[in-house]
C-alpha cells in the first residue's frame, strides 16, 4: 500500500511539473508577467524584490517614452477628471488602466514607491509626476499645465497614445 502511495505522489509531481513547463513555454511574458507567474506558485515572496524592480522599470520606460502618462482605474472619477483636462487642451496621453492590467496591483505598488502616493490617477508629464486628478485640474486652472506639455522632450511628443487622448497636442496661443 505504501508503494502505491509513493507511486501516486511521484506521478502527481511529474504531472504538475509537466503542466508548469507547458505553461512556461506557451506563456508570452510582459515586463511584470513573469514574476506574476512565479508568484502563482509562491516561488517568490508577496513583496518580491525582482517583481517590484521590473514594474518600476516598466513605469520608468513608459513615462520616458510618452509626454503624458496617466495611471488610472476605469471607475475612478478623479481619473476621468484628469483625462478630461487633457482632452480639453487637446493633448495626447497614454493611459494605463490599472484595474484592467494583469500587473495593475504591482504597478500601483511601484507607483507608490516612486511617487510617495498610492492613489490614482498618477499623472506624469515629461517624465515627472505632477500628482493626481485634482492636481492636474489645478495646474490647468492656474495656466501651468499647457506650458508643461509644451516642454515635452522631442522623443516624447511624437509617440502614439494607443487609442487614448484626443490627438497630437497643439498650442492654443
Amino acid at each position: 500500500m505504501m508503494m502505491m502511495d509513493g507511486f501516486i505522489s511521484r506521478t502527481a509531481v511529474i504531472f504538475l511539473l509537466k503542466i508548469i513547463l507547458l505553461q512556461i513555454t506557451s506563456f508570452q511574458f510582459t515586463s511584470c508577467d513573469f514574476f506574476s507567474f512565479l508568484r502563482m506558485g509562491n516561488f517568490t515572496s508577496s513583496t518580491g524584490g525582482l517583481s517590484s524592480t521590473s514594474c518600476v522599470q516598466y513605469v520608468q520606460e513608459l513615462v520616458s517614452q510618452n509626454c503624458v502618462v496617466i495611471f488610472s482605474k476605469t471607475t475612478c472619477p478623479y481619473c476621468k477628471m484628469a483625462k478630461n483636462v487633457f482632452n480639453e487642451i487637446g493633448a495626447t496621453y497614454k493611459v494605463i488602466e490599472l484595474d484592467e492590467h494583469n500587473d495593475g496591483r504591482r504597478l500601483q505598488e511601484a507607483l507608490a514607491q516612486m511617487t510617495g502616493a498610492r492613489t490614482v490617477p498618477r499623472v506624469f508629464i515629461n517624465g515627472n509626476c505632477i500628482g493626481g486628478g485634482s492636481d492636474t485640474k489645478q495646474l490647468h486652472q492656474q495656466g501651468k499645465l499647457v506650458p508643461l506639455v509644451e516642454q515635452c522632450a522631442p522623443c516624447c511628443a511624437a509617440t502614439s497614445s494607443e487609442g487614448s487622448g484626443s490627438g497630437q497636442f497643439e498650442s492654443t496661443k
